[in-house]
């Protein structure tokens, strides 16, 4: 799989130009990078049957590489808010904070919560830093229905962008995949992610 954009929403204090940014960016990129299918293959080709593919397997497989092979944490609670804004889905300890990364698999209106819960993050001074997966408008017909996008989120992006912290940090990265082929098979609707890595 591969990234397309790389978008940097916020960007306040020092951390993007950080030897920990570029460590991170590093590890986020190779674990989407690792992402394949079929099974077996170098590469992401995906069956363009339309909303035919499942997307958790997708995020899982990215997870699974975190976790396995640079030592992030999965399904991380943090509570910095009067009620928990919910699990983080990969975090990573840089120093007394986090770095969270949040892998988009509902409908827009999921895409804005997850934005939410970044940016409450980084207001409330628990996450130095703080990333978004979103799949690109060219890979959305071919996964599940009405899942959120990048074209569908970045009319919002001055919302973000106008929030004023002292320090922080949010990126997205927009995925694609690397080929068409209706040969191959689609991507269950589950959470098989082990099997696309």
């Amino acid at each position: 799989m591969k990234i397309i954009q790389e978008v940097s929403l916020i960007s306040v204090g020092s951390f993007e130009e950080s030897k920990d940014w570029s460590i991170i960016r590093s590890e986020v990129r190779n674990a989407i990078s690792l992402i394949v299918h079929p099974s077996g293959t170098l590469s992401f080709t995906i069956n363009p049957t339309r909303h035919g593919n499942g997307v958790k397997p997708i995020k899982e497989a990215c997870m699974i590489a975190l976790k396995d092979r640079f030592g992030w944490r999965l399904e991380t609670s943090i509570n910095y808010a009067t009620k928990s804004p919910g699990k983080v889905d990969a975090t990573k300890v840089i120093d007394n904070y986090f770095f969270a990364l949040e892998w988009e698999t509902g409908n827009i209106s999921s895409s804005h919560r997850a934005v939410n819960k970044l940016v409450l993050g980084l207001l409330r001074g628990v996450f130095l830093g703080a990333a978004l997966v979103l799949p690109s408008r060219k890979l959305y017909p071919y996964l599940t229905d009405r899942i959120g996008n990048f074209e569908e989120l970045e009319p919002y992006f001055d919302v973000w962008r106008a929030i004023r912290i002292e320090e922080g940090f949010l990126a997205i990265f927009v995925i694609e995949h690397d080929q068409v082929d209706s040969n191959v098979p689609t991507i269950i609707k589950g959470t098989d992610g082990r099997a696309l890595i």
